[in-house]
């Protein structure tokens, strides 16, 4: 589910029917697979699936990054360049986004999705966390957990962390059960947390539960392994749980290192590299994207592949975050960086599911240990560029017709709440309050202690500054004349992903003019995660745009506007990357789809990406919400041939 729009499943037409009537057989029929096994020789530091010595080469690729009509294509991309199998996180979140809510299909289908791997040939590695990290909103975790428990200690022994896993496990792996090889199945390895030796917690006591919870619906007809960076096993490890380790190229003597180290406390078994790196995230305000050289990543693939080392390549296809899914990371004390919209992490397969040279480098390494595939290399589509789409003022977040159609709650109180007490997950929140009668400076100060993550600042109906969590930016000086109701909207730009994630979002301290706190504020939810309101809205205008519903003073662009347009589509239809250069920062909604953020003004990342499966031929519609923008034009929106990244 992306902004509470559920996909439809993928283009039947394309799956490989024999494979997946194959699978569905084995899975109906387990008196004829009761000898599959797969399991650890430690000491011949082997795994063997059905008492064979085994080693597979596999890559990263999260069902949620891609519509699932995408899903076989990069599959099979992913086979024809020799990969055995495919591991993916499974989001807790997307599949549980309310307390007793769960959905499973569309991006959320992650059976298709396993079926899909099987008739691909590729067995499944399977990472249900239930912390993944991910570069994902919250690394995962569902942000209804702080609402319903303020302190709750994430990845502990706290009982109420506890039940919560047990429930939502109750719910994945009771349907994934079948999926194990020992059931006829795909799924090889299932792991057991994340990255644990990074965390400050060290709780071995939970980490053993978190063990036997697991074991509860593998029973053995999977191998459990655990991942962590070279020399963090002190904390990560788990008893009798298979240790592997993540990271990226480096030489011969590093990588030996890395191996020689967790040897200290894992003496035999096989090795295993569950997130080797041929890429990296990037952030928003940073650079450059980021970009790893191609023949250092397969130098080291082909040290290992050569030393028997199971790989599995982070990312392989690295994909989209669609909506507001995407994370941030704390790059220090006090740092919080967030995320791009696009996860495309210099992978072999492009954002947009092509092979790159990196896919055929990495492909020729792997075939020099690994069968050549019967199956034909993927090659480039066309992609198509539009002509300028001029859009259409709707009117602003702050008129009251607007505000009071968009927001799902209003509610008072003393001091502000965050956007978790509020019960909302992403989007916008406005606080509003009157400024004190007795100001007595010119200018006077705002100073907003802990604003999550980024602060609108208006007094009555003009934008004064902005307040950044990013650039450590909490107070804005406003004259005395400015007016008399403060109006603070704030964004949410992702929840940490790694390390401490309790990530409240909104306004979380107090806040002062001078020194003197402000008290009794109104604050509306105003989430966006649903496009129904957006459509009345749009609706409405169309039908008759004197309409008193909507404000449509003014011909340009100011803060906390929203647009809409129309485009028409004839014949075939290709991928196509937006371009919003000449915009300021906002999220954009094709036919009802939140494709993502957008922030040209900063980059690195000037386009996103928009796959044929959002288009439609015929009419075709488009609404942006931009934030911050002042200009006396509105600006058009273009969608180029090629993405615009630095």
């Amino acid at each position: 589910m992306v902004g509470g729009n559920i996909f439809v499943h993928a283009n039947m037409a394309n799956i490989n029917w024999s494979g997946l009537a194959y699978l569905f057989v084995i899975l109906l029929a387990p008196c004829a697979v009761e000898t599959r096994s797969f399991s650890i020789d430690y000491d011949n530091n082997t795994f063997l699936m059905d008492g064979v010595p085994f080693q597979y080469v596999a890559g990263s690729f999260h069902y949620f990054r891609a519509l699932p009509q995408s899903w076989q294509p990069i599959l099979r991309a992913m086979r024809a360049a020799g990969l055995t199998a495919v591991t993916t996180y499974v989001e807790w979140s997307l599949h549980n986004p309310k307390e007793d809510v769960y959905t499973w299909e569309g991006m959320a289908d992650i059976e298709l999705f396993i079926e899909l791997a099987a008739s691909e040939d590729l067995y499944v590695i399977l990472r249900p966390g239930p912390y993944i990290c991910a570069e994902r909103d919250m690394g995962g975790f569902p942000a209804w957990l702080l609402l319903k428990y303020p302190g709750i200690q994430l990845r502990t022994n706290d009982f109420a962390y506890l039940r919560e896993v047990r429930t939502w496990y109750a719910q994945l792996l009771s349907r994934l059960e079948r999926f194990m090889y020992g059931h006829g199945g795909p799924i090889l390895l299932v792991q057991v947390e994340n990255e644990y030796g990074s965390y400050f917690a060290c709780d071995h006591k939970y980490l053993n539960w978190l063990r036997d919870e697991t074991e509860r619906y593998v029973k053995g007809n999977a191998v459990l392994f655990t991942n962590n960076g070279p020399g963090l096993e002190g904390c990560g490890a788990i008893e009798h749980v298979l240790s592997s380790l993540d990271f990226g190229p480096g030489t011969e003597d590093e990588i030996s290192g890395f191996w020689a180290q967790l040897r200290k406390t894992q003496p035999k078994g096989p090795l295993v590299n569950a997130e080797y790196y041929p890429g990296w995230l990037t952030h928003w305000q940073e650079p450059h994207v980021a970009r790893t050289d191609i023949k250092t990543v397969v130098d080291s693939l082909d040290y290992m592949l050569r030393n028997k080392v199971n790989v599995n390549i982070y990312m392989f296809y690295g994909g989209t975050n669609y909506g507001y899914t995407a994370g941030a990371n704390s790059i220090g004390p006090g740092m919080y960086a967030a995320d791009i919209t696009s996860y495309d992490y210099d992978a072999p397969l492009s954002e947009c599911g092509e092979p790159t040279g990196k896919y055929f480098a990495i492909r020729d390494t792997i075939l020099k240990y690994f069968p050549t595939p019967n199956v034909s290399v993927p090659t480039k589509t066309p992609k198509m560029a539009l002509a300028p789409i001029t859009m259409t003022r709707l009117g602003s977040l702050l008129d009251p017709p607007v505000l009071q159609h968009l927001s799902e709650q209003t509610v008072t109180n003393k001091l502000p709440m965050s956007f978790e007490a509020l019960n909302q997950v992403s989007g916008l929140v406005l606080y509003e309050a009157l400024l004190p009668e007795d100001i007595k400076t010119d200018p006077y100060k705002l100073t907003v202690q802990g604003v999550h993550d980024r602060g609108y600042v208006f007094v009555d109906d003009k934008l004064i500054g902005v307040l950044s969590r990013e650039n450590q930016i909490s107070s804005v000086p406003i004259g005395l004349d400015a007016g008399r109701t403060l109006r603070i909207i704030v964004e949410n730009q992702g929840r940490i992903n790694f390390g401490t994630v309790n990530d409240f979002k909104g306004i979380v301290g107090q806040v002062y003019i001078n020194t003197k706190e402000v008290f009794n504020w109104t604050m509306y939810g105003i989430p966006l995660e649903r496009f129904h309101p957006l459509k009345q809205l749009i609706i409405g205008h169309r039908k008759d745009k004197s309409a008193k519903m909507v404000s449509d003073v003014g011909k340009g662009v100011s803060p906390m506007s929203l647009f809409y347009a129309s485009f028409e589509l004839e014949g075939e239809i290709f991928d196509t990357y937006l371009d919003p250069t000449g915009w300021g920062k906002g999220i954009i909604f094709i036919n009802g789809i939140n494709i993502g953020r957008y922030w040209p003004l900063v980059g690195p990342q000037l386009t996103l990406y928009v796959s044929k499966h959002i288009l439609k031929p015929g009419t075709n519609y488009l609404a942006l919400i931009e934030y911050q923008k002042d200009c006396a034009t509105i600006p058009p929106v273009k969608f180029s041939e090629i993405p615009l990244f630095n």
